[in-house]
């Protein structure tokens, strides 16, 4: 999720933002329809360097060119560190990345006792692909021939392993059908294929390692999930359901005439408490849309930051009513999605529930007996519904 190049160009607009100051050659909005928005901000973001911090500054800097409001933008490289500034109040905003869905499920670093499954809305989300590569001399040209073959996965990356295992999910695998390899981190991961030392992995379509391969002798190639294939979107939707189906013209050996059928997911995920101001939702939404002229063309893939994409499920969380309000205004929600978000929001509910029974259950045992207990607790809760 690096984005060198892209933070160079945003860093000065994070200034601008941050200091409330106008652009030359606009003036602060003073019209009566203009968002009720507060007079500074603070939104917790990925980590400097990352397309969410880009982004997020982008967007700061038009809100403070087009609103005078000054945002802080506090950048963690850890998901609780996102997570907590907005848990605490000490950020209205954050953007996201899979946390969201792991926060709201009590998974991955939500599991401890001290977590559980937490109560947060989205306000939008931009799509963004994702999908299987291999090396194209690896002869793999269809998820089933993944069987047995050398797979990198990233150790104590929750967030793409578990996009991984929905993918292989979508053909009726797990990870005990594949060659199962372990890198130590993301660049590994993604270079281990080029070295030779893998032969399928998963991740965005962007990353320069890809580009890389594709450049390589061995070459690379995407595997597809047929969007029409029900069965297998049902599968892959019992280990993620936050994903949808995508057709990607951007990444390496990708282009308008080479697209490939793959998913996508939310990130940024643009997110509160599901008790932040219903007000304050509505206009910051009404704020980002208005701005949108303003920074959709900040990256290749800003432009869809456009509410029509970004504002519909699935996403990671359910969305906030505020939200709603401003999406119905708009046109874009429709009664599939309130069905959608009421589904989403009775899970959410059931996990909670099922949170407090096992934390009761697991009184005074150990952290290994809880996370049994908290699983079988989790799973009854999700089978129920």
């Amino acid at each position: 999720m690096r984005l060198k190049s892209t933070l160079r160009a945003f860093s000065p607009l994070l200034m601008t933002a941050a200091l409330g100051l106008t652009h030359a050659s606009g003036a602060i909005a003073a019209d009566d329809s203009a968002p009720d928005l507060p007079r500074s901000m603070t939104w917790s973001s990925y980590d400097v360097g990352s397309a969410g911090y880009a982004e997020a500054s982008a967007i700061a800097d038009a809100f403070g060119r087009k609103y005078g409001t000054r945002v802080r933008i506090q950048p963690s490289g850890s998901s609780i560190g996102r997570l907590q500034p907005l848990l605490k109040k000490r950020s209205e905003v954050a953007y996201l990345a899979t946390e969201a869905f792991f926060a709201s499920e009590g998974v991955a670093d939500f599991a401890d006792r001290r977590w559980g499954p937490q109560d947060l809305r989205a306000l939008a989300g931009r799509p963004s692909s994702f999908g299987i590569f291999t090396a194209a001399d690896a002869n793999i040209r269809s998820m089933e021939d993944l069987k047995g073959k050398r797979f990198a996965y990233v150790a104590g990356n929750p967030s793409i392993n578990l996009k991984c295992d929905a993918l292989l999910g979508a053909a009726g695998m797990t990870r005990d059908d594949v060659d199962a390899r372990m890198f130590p981190t993301y660049n590994a991961t993604m270079s281990s294929l080029a070295q030779g030392q893998a032969d399928a992995s998963c991740t965005s379509t962007t990353p320069s390692q890809l580009y890389e391969l594709a450049e390589s002798p061995r070459g690379i190639h995407w595997l597809e999930v047929d969007p029409d294939d029900e069965q297998a979107w049902d599968r892959l939707r019992q280990i993620a359901p936050f994903l949808q189906p995508y057709r990607e013209t951007v990444g390496a050996g990708l282009s308008e005439d080479n697209a490939v059928d793959i998913f996508a997911y939310r990130y940024p995920v643009i997110t509160v408490r599901a008790d932040q101001d219903e007000d304050f939702v509505y206009n910051y939404l009404k704020a980002f849309d208005e701005t949108y002229p303003m920074y959709k063309d900040g990256t290749a893939v800003m432009s869809r930051w456009k509410l029509d994409k970004a504002g519909t499920p699935p996403i990671d969380v359910p969305f906030h009513p505020g939200a709603i309000k401003y999406l119905k205004e708009k046109g874009i929600w429709t009664d599939e999605m309130q069905s959608w978000n009421d589904k989403r929001l009775a899970r959410l509910e059931a996990l909670q529930a099922a949170w407090k029974d096992a934390v009761a259950e697991g009184e005074g045992k150990s952290d290994d007996a809880f996370a049994e207990i908290w699983a079988k607790h989790r799973q009854q809760a999700i089978d129920s519904l």
